[in-house]
């Protein structure tokens, strides 16, 4: 039971460092230098020789990568995302309510459940844009403390609300941050040392403040905010830093945007994965042809969190296929292609998973209720390879406060950590693992 604690207890430090995507993509980066990787701009002219490297563009999209030493026979590549959905804090946020309050004008980003962060003790954290002599500069920030809270309307105010109210974001939604002489820009201008004046614009987040908590009869379960995808985002980075070299060039993404849809330059719709592997293949100087045939060797596990049967709502989930919290993690299917997982990629990861001595368990919707497309979904319009969707089965997923199974962090590290370590040979209808 010790490792499960042990690794469970790490990614609550993850994550509570990882408030937002630019938070996120700073830590992993902490952690990959602490284990030998350098940093290149993608700026720079690239230069690379065998070793450990990482890249990041618009600093919430990160990419680590290992090159061995050799002749290489692909590439072994992990996804998973490091946003999450929240509240985005406007331009001109402040709003004075009657000579009294301040509030902030917030609005959605991706698809939370908005009742969960109600009566949250809130953070907030982000870049700020300041002007300078020379331009603009950006600079992360993060109250570090709690700063605001969504109160909820006294029932007395509104007695059918048990009997289900649609919450208006613009109306019910809105966090309170102080009195009339509240102001958020002085707050961060005071505890970074710079003037109000100089901002010029801003990415800034709500996230709760609670921290991760062990819960259960036993410890059975974790509870923590935004598992959905750090808990994958996590595994990917801690999996990279651990595992043995092979033939293969492993790559670990985490990409930003993708609870709204990947369509930006960081996001997996972007063109930052295929960019890898084009200035991969120029510094090893490597054909086109030979570019291509790399990639028909390649595999990718797309990462991101699955749903578990809910205790209270069993009939939701598929009548056979049903995944259950501390079992293992979980391979998704879905006829119409929204995951990516086939027939191939499932048998091909199944034996790595008996390998490594990790359970698994596997989800398809129920036949009558739709699913949503995936990191790798999305990245084969742009690299096109053998490509699988997992996840670690969790409850409450898009709530502020999420719950998943103490063991399945550990498992999902391990599933990585073996999956970068496999040398996949792709014949003709015969692979080796």
């Amino acid at each position: 039971m010790e490792k499960f604690i042990n690794t469970s207890k790490d990614l609550f430090s993850f994550i509570e460092k990882s408030t937002d995507a630019f938070h996120a993509v700073k830590t992993a980066g902490e952690m990959l230098e602490e284990k030998g990787f350098t940093y290149i701009s993608e700026k720079s002219v690239w230069n690379l020789e065998s070793g450990k490297y990482y890249t990041k563009r618009n600093n919430s999209s990160l990419l680590a990568f290992e090159i061995p030493e050799g002749e290489v026979s692909g590439f072994n590549i992990v996804s998973a995302h490091t946003d999450s959905p929240n509240f985005k804090v406007k331009e001109l946020s402040d709003m004075k309510v009657e000579n009294n309050y301040t509030k902030l004008n917030t609005e959605p980003y991706g698809g939370m459940i908005m009742a969960s962060w109600l009566d949250r003790a809130l953070g907030i954290s982000g870049r700020i844009l300041l002007k300078t002599e020379n331009g603009v500069k950006e600079i992360l920030v993060d109250t570090e403390k709690e700063y605001c809270i969504i109160p909820n309307l006294a029932i007395h105010m509104q007695r059918d609300i048990n009997d289900g109210h649609k919450y208006n974001p613009q109306v019910d939604m809105l966090p309170l941050i102080g009195d009339e002489k509240a102001d958020l820009g002085e707050y961060f201008a005071n505890k970074y040392g710079f003037n109000k004046e100089d901002i010029l614009s801003h990415d800034l987040f709500l996230y709760p403040m609670e921290k991760g908590r062990i819960i259960g009869n036993n410890g059975e379960f974790i509870a923590c905010s935004r598992l959905d995808d750090l808990q994958c985002a996590y595994s990917a980075v801690k999996a990279i830093c651990e595992s043995e070299k092979t033939s293969k060039i492993k790559i670990a993404a985490i990409f930003d945007n993708e609870e709204v849809g990947s369509g930006t330059k960081q996001g997996a719709d972007g063109s930052f994965l295929f960019d890898l592997i084009e200035r991969i293949c120029e510094c090893k100087n490597y054909s086109a042809n030979k570019k291509h045939s790399l990639i028909a060797g390649s595999f990718m596990v797309s990462a991101d969190n699955a749903h578990a049967v809910h205790p209270n709502f069993t009939g939701v989930m598929d009548q056979t296929n049903r995944n259950y919290l501390n079992k293992g993690i979980v391979i998704k299917f879905n006829a119409n292609q929204k995951y990516t997982t086939d027939g191939v990629s499932s048998a091909l990861f199944k034996s790595i998973l008996n390998k490594n001595e990790v359970p698994f368990q596997i989800f398809h919707n129920r036949s009558d209720m739709r699913g949503g497309s995936t990191l790798g979904n999305i990245s084969n319009s742009h690299v096109s390879l053998n490509t699988i969707d997992i996840g670690v089965p969790q409850l409450a997923m898009h709530s502020a406060y999420e719950t998943a199974g103490i063991k399945d962090t550990y498992y999902m590290v391990t599933a990585m950590k073996g999956f970068f370590e496999s040398d996949i040979n792709f014949a003709e209808g015969e692979y080796t693992v």
